[in-house]
Formats: structure tokens, C-alpha cells, sequence
């Protein structure tokens, strides 16, 4: 009988288990899956008033808001060519490492204290070692391509990577220095009194800048150069696996945008006077705030070189981001 009620208790909390896990699986997937489409719609339609035309208005009727499901369904009929003299396999596996990095990144995102996926001790850890694969789906379809211009892409994505991960890693880590803690909820929590922004303004700085040149967003789009290098590393990509990788950069424009909010704006913690707005949606504000700030960018400023890039973060980011660890371990150790 007690073997029996053991063996009971065990395959009832094994699927208890498998159950919760598929469900919070799929939260991340369908979020994943929606949030880019809407910040993918809203630099459609923001890029375009700020030029002065309308953007998409016929997908859908009003405004044209279907109108990247119906790219989706466009790059869905579109054949899937692979070049003769490609690497076939590491050719179809790279647009998935450079899109499951920015999926699994949500497991450790909060959008209240209680509205996540899992809480772990080291989350900011994990973050900025998950966001770092990106790159070599990014590699493995530059070599993979067999084209020139794809491997220059491909490489000036890892020279990018090499030079922003690290004031990306030193702007994190003074926020951790302050917080006191490696969770994405203990982090959160340490805003209570006021947002990291306000105390560390440069490393929030250093944050959106490098993030973006993580995601070769412009000014930092040297590896997609159309004008120098076709498309680098996604030059002989089609159908699919091209839309695999154009999610991959809208997906992480969301990513970065909440890693961001968590860190310097207090996550899902609210105004003064507003703690009426549920927490979800101060966190989605803060997403889509930071998100409206990189298609701002792409609209405002022009594609630097090669050489600036390098200079901007060697000679400027990392040496910022270091006296700011110095400056905020001082305090910390003073106050």
C-alpha cells in the first residue's frame, strides 16, 4: 500500500510538472511570437510619419495591421534555395540559433512578482551568457553561405560582439553592484525607492548603445551594409529561414528593451500615484517605450564605419562603464 501511494504521489507530481512546464513553454512562444509582430508594425507606420508618407495601409483595412502577417505568409510560399556550395546543415541551423537565444531569454523575465517563468539567483547571468549565442548562428551563416560578402558580414557581427558584450557586461554589472543581487526580481525590487536610471544615467547609456550594436540595429548596421556588402550574413537566405531571421532581430529588440527596463526602470514597478495600472502592463509600457527609441534611432541617425564603431566602444563605453563600476562601488562601500 505505501509503495503504492509513493508510486501515486510521484507520477502525480510528474505530470503536475510536465504540465506547468509545457504551459509556461508555450506563455514564452506566444508572447515571443506576438510582441515582435507588434514593434515590427509600429516601425512600419512610425519610420513612415516621420518621413512624412503613410506606410502600410491596406493589409487588414485599418491601417494596415496584418500587414506582417501577410510578409509571413509571403515568406512561407517563397522556395527555400540553399546555395550549391553551402554547408547545407550548419546553412539551415543558423537562423535558430540566432532566434531560440532570445526565446529562452524570457524564462527570466518578470512582469510582476509574481507573473514569470522562474526566478533564478544568477537571472542577469544568465541574460547576458544567453544573448551572447546570438552571434554564432550570425557566424555559422556567414561560412556556412560560401559567399564573400557573407562572410564579411558575418565577421564584422563578431568583431560588433566582441567589442559592445563587454561595456554590455560592465553597465550590468554595476547595476548588480547596487542591487545587490544577480535576480531579475531582486533587481526589480531594489527600485523600490527610485529607478537605477536615475542613479547611473552613463550606464544606462552604455546599455541601449551597446544593445544596439548587438543587434546590428542602425547606426550599428555595418554587418547588413546593403550598400557594401549586399546583406551580409543573410545574403543567399530566403523564405523562412530569412523570416527566422528578420524575427530574430525584432524579437531581440523586445528582449533587450525589457532586459533594459528590469535593470533601469524599475521593471514592472509603477510611477507615484499610478499603482492602479496593473504591474504586466508597466512593464509592457517600458518595452514598447525603449522599442519606439530604437526605430527612433534608425530614423534619425546615420550608419557609422567600421573604425568608429571600434573607436566609440574601446575608447568611450568600456572606459565610461569602468569608472562607473569604480564610482558605484565606492558608494556602495561609503553609504
Amino acid at each position: 500500500m505505501i509503495a503504492q501511494a509513493g508510486e501515486s504521489f510521484v507520477n502525480q507530481w510528474f505530470s503536475e510538472y510536465w504540465l506547468v512546464l509545457v504551459t509556461k513553454a508555450a506563455i514564452v512562444l506566444i508572447f515571443f511570437l506576438v510582441a515582435p509582430l507588434g514593434v515590427g508594425y509600429a516601425e512600419h507606420k512610425v519610420l513612415a510619419h516621420m518621413q512624412s508618407r503613410l506606410g502600410p495601409m491596406y493589409a487588414g483595412r485599418f491601417h494596415g495591421w496584418a500587414q506582417l502577417m501577410a510578409d509571413g505568409v509571403k515568406f512561407v510560399q517563397k522556395e527555400d534555395v540553399i546555395p550549391e556550395a553551402a554547408d547545407r546543415w550548419v546553412f539551415s541551423l543558423a537562423p535558430a540559433v540566432a532566434l531560440i537565444p532570445y526565446i529562452v531569454l524570457f524564462v527570466v523575465i518578470p512582469f510582476s512578482d509574481q507573473i514569470f517563468i522562474l526566478n533564478l539567483d544568477v537571472g542577469i547571468f544568465f541574460v547576458m551568457a544567453i544573448t551572447s549565442v546570438t552571434v554564432i548562428g550570425v557566424l555559422m551563416a556567414g561560412w556556412a553561405s560560401a559567399n564573400k560578402f557573407s562572410l564579411i558580414g558575418a565577421l564584422r557581427a563578431a568583431a560588433q560582439l566582441i567589442a559592445y558584450e563587454l561595456p554590455l557586461v560592465l553597465g550590468a554589472a554595476a547595476v548588480v553592484m547596487q542591487a545587490g543581487t544577480l535576480s531579475m526580481i531582486g533587481i526589480v525590487e531594489a527600485q523600490q525607492h527610485y529607478w537605477f536610471v536615475i542613479s547611473q544615467p552613463i550606464g544606462f547609456f552604455i546599455f541601449v548603445f551597446a544593445s544596439l550594436a548587438e543587434l546590428t540595429r542602425p547606426p550599428f548596421d555595418m554587418p547588413v551594409a546593403d550598400s557594401e556588402i549586399i546583406f551580409g550574413a543573410y545574403t543567399e537566405y530566403t523564405g523562412l529561414k530569412f523570416a527566422f531571421f528578420l524575427l530574430a532581430e525584432y524579437g531581440g529588440i523586445v528582449a533587450l528593451s525589457a532586459v533594459a527596463s528590469v535593470l533601469y526602470l524599475g521593471g514592472y514597478l509603477s510611477l507615484p500615484y499610478l499603482q492602479f495600472i496593473p504591474d504586466p502592463f508597466w512593464m509592457l509600457g517600458k518595452i514598447f517605450a525603449l522599442s519606439f527609441v530604437i526605430i527612433w534611432l534608425r530614423a534619425t541617425y546615420p550608419r557609422l564605419r567600421e573604425d568608429q564603431l571600434q573607436r566609440a566602444s574601446w575608447l568611450a563605453l568600456i572606459p565610461l562603464a569602468l569608472l562607473q563600476i569604480v564610482v558605484v562601488g565606492i558608494l556602495k562601500v561609503a553609504i
